[in-house]
């Protein structure tokens, strides 16, 4: 697997309809007229991608307040997800991308550099979608600590 096409502003936002940490399905198109933070991350209840699925909860409000709806996509099975948002008190959608389609389709999967080697997984990525659908920013190899504080300043909300 080569490195995955990546997604540019002004780019159409891949559409979805995923299962969800509640057992419900989301889909891209159920918020269209929001704008939309979607963020890729490999695996619930790891230290990194819990770091910053709280980094999301804790800033979620002022997320919101400026129109922004954030959800949070990975392989992981619904089941594994519900069991992530009860232990750290998630309080936004994440959703299960097991065939990992829409994570490809984002660019968000395919080959990385983890601790010097060369592996195929998910590529740490966030979007912010625009109320229209189209990509506003797409962030690949973001890190798991500070990125959500430096995705606020870069959206003005600091």
């Amino acid at each position: 697997m080569t490195a995955p096409d990546r997604l540019s502003p002004g780019d159409p936002a891949p559409e979805f309809t995923l299962g969800t940490d509640t057992g419900d399905q989301l889909s891209l198109a159920d918020l269209r007229g929001r704008k939309v933070v979607l963020y890729a991350y490999p695996a619930a209840m790891t230290p990194g991608c819990t770091k910053q699925a709280c980094d999301f909860r804790d800033s979620l409000a002022s997320l919101q307040a400026a129109g922004y709806e954030v959800v949070g996509i990975s392989p992981d099975k619904p089941e594994k997800l519900a069991k992530f948002r009860e232990r750290d008190a998630i309080t936004f959608p994440l959703v299960s991308d097991p065939d990992k389609a829409v994570l490809i389709a984002y660019g968000a999967y395919g080959e990385k550099q983890l601790y010097g080697k060369t592996v195929t997984g998910v590529i740490r990525s966030t979007f912010v979608i625009d109320a229209d659908g189209k990509i506003e920013r797409a962030l690949y190899n973001v890190k798991a600590t500070g990125h959500v504080a430096k995705l606020r300043r870069d959206l003005g909300l600091d």
